[in-house]
This record gives structure tokens, sequence and C-alpha cells, in this order.
């Protein structure tokens, strides 16, 4: 088992690739607390996982946020082995629609309340020389024009790893980050049918040049990548940006240059 009696925290792991992540943690031995907004998700979730997760309810918005987790965390298990960054907000937005509310709301979850969730746990984590892995987006290189503020706030998280990983590195806390690319979560799957779509629209999506392995990336997949990089078996490497995308985005753009 890669994370056999570690303790983890996942944010946002009461639907999609956070849930993903718990339940993959928990198969390869890890104690788990479950972080969402959801208690009723929360408690479903915990309830399949068994005895190893315990869950904390809780508003990344809100800058106590962190230390409210954190502090579950401990109480729990003690200790603090990894922390998966995985809560976000995703809200459309373009230049003319971004207010400052807007903005300061997705900044507030997906680029504050990283940093304070490792400013929150960093004592455990250098007891434990622990992992942290920041679940980003490929947003962050330029983003879609409908996601200006959301593309604004991946790229902050995916500097702040890497500032942090040379920061800590001596004090071997690793911090490594993943560029996700298009996901087939529930909340895509549901999105993407008030959007138009029909309910087919994930098969009619494989093997065009967004799919082109011929199925959709899944939480599950994610959740695999995840745990090397919390384990003990991906170390010595920190500061590791890495997209988790069918292709990559660089070969995207000469395909369709190309075409």
């Amino acid at each position: 088992m890669l994370l056999k009696d570690k303790a983890i925290i996942v944010t946002g792991s009461t639907t999609g690739i956070g849930a993903g992540i718990a339940r993959r943690c928990v198969d390869e031995g890890a104690k788990v607390l479950v972080h969402g907004r959801s208690e009723e998700r929360a408690k479903a979730l915990v309830k399949r996982l068994g005895s190893a997760s315990t869950y904390h309810i809780d508003d990344m918005a809100d800058p106590e946020s962190p230390a409210r987790i954190v502090a579950s965390a401990v109480k729990a298990f003690g200790k603090i082995d990894g922390l998966v960054n995985n809560a976000a907000w995703v809200k459309r937005g373009d230049l003319a629609s971004t207010d400052s509310t807007l903005f300061d709301t997705i900044m507030a979850v997906n680029a504050r309340a990283p940093m304070l969730m490792i400013r929150e746990a960093i004592g455990y984590l250098q007891k434990s020389e622990g992992s942290v892995v920041g679940i980003g987006s490929i947003n962050a290189y330029t983003g879609e024009p409908r996601q200006l503020p959301y593309a604004m706030s991946k790229a902050a998280h995916a500097t702040m790893s890497r500032n942090l990983a040379n920061a800590y590195a001596s004090k071997r806390v690793r911090f490594n980050h993943f560029n996700v690319g298009w996901v087939l979560t529930d909340n895509e799957y549901q999105l993407k049918i008030s959007e138009g779509l029909g309910k087919d629209w994930p098969e009619r999506m494989a093997g065009g040049s967004e799919v082109p392995s011929g199925r959709m990336t899944s939480p599950e997949d994610i959740a695999a990548h995840t745990v090397f990089w919390l384990s003990d078996q991906s170390r010595p490497i920190s500061g590791a940006v890495i997209d988790l995308e069918q292709f990559s985005v660089v070969g995207r753009l000469l395909l369709k240059e190309g075409d």
C-alpha cells in the first residue's frame, strides 16, 4: 500500500475529483479527512470509506476555515502526512462579466485558501516530512475566454506550489502540482447538459480532438496520480508541475495550426 498509516487531508472531497482521491487514498492504506460544504454528501462518503475516514464541513471562502480543517484532522489522526488542495470554485467569467465580487470570491477559494491550508498545516508537515499536492488546471496557461478569473486563480495556485517547493526544500516538505485537463465528473456532466448537450455527450466526444484516447479522463485517473505524489515513492521530487491531459497543450496548439 502506497499510503499505509498516513493521514491525509483532501479539500473539496465530497464530489468529483476530490471524492475519487479520498477513495483511492483509503484504498492505499491512508486515513483521510473528507472536506466539503454538504454534510449529507460528506456523511455518505465517509460511510462508504469506513473507519479510516472522518469529515469536516466548512466554506473555503472563509479565511478562518483552514485553521478549523487542520485542527479537525489533527484531532482525528494526531498528525498530518499529506494535503491535497483540491477545493475550487468554477464559475464562468470574461472581462465584461467579472466584477470585483466574482474575482475576489474565486481568488479566495482557488488561491488564498490553498495557501492558508498550507500555512496552517506546515508545522505538522515538517514533522512528518510530508507532501502537498495541488489540483490545478491547464487553464492556468491562458484559459478559455469565458474562464478569465478561474484561469488567473489557477495560475496563482501553480506559482505558489513552485514557490513553496523552493522555500521548503531543505525542510523535506514536498510540493507538486497538477494542471488537470477535462475530467468527466458528475458536476461537469450536469453542466454540459445545462448548456445544451445531450445526455450522451461524453460518448460523442470520445475519439475527437478533445478526447483522443477514446474515453474521457475520470476522477479515478487523477486519483491514481495523486496517491503516487503523496507517497514516499515519489521522493525526492518537489516543485513538479505536471499536465494531466490526454495530450500536451503545445501539441494541441500545433495540431490546430496544422488543420
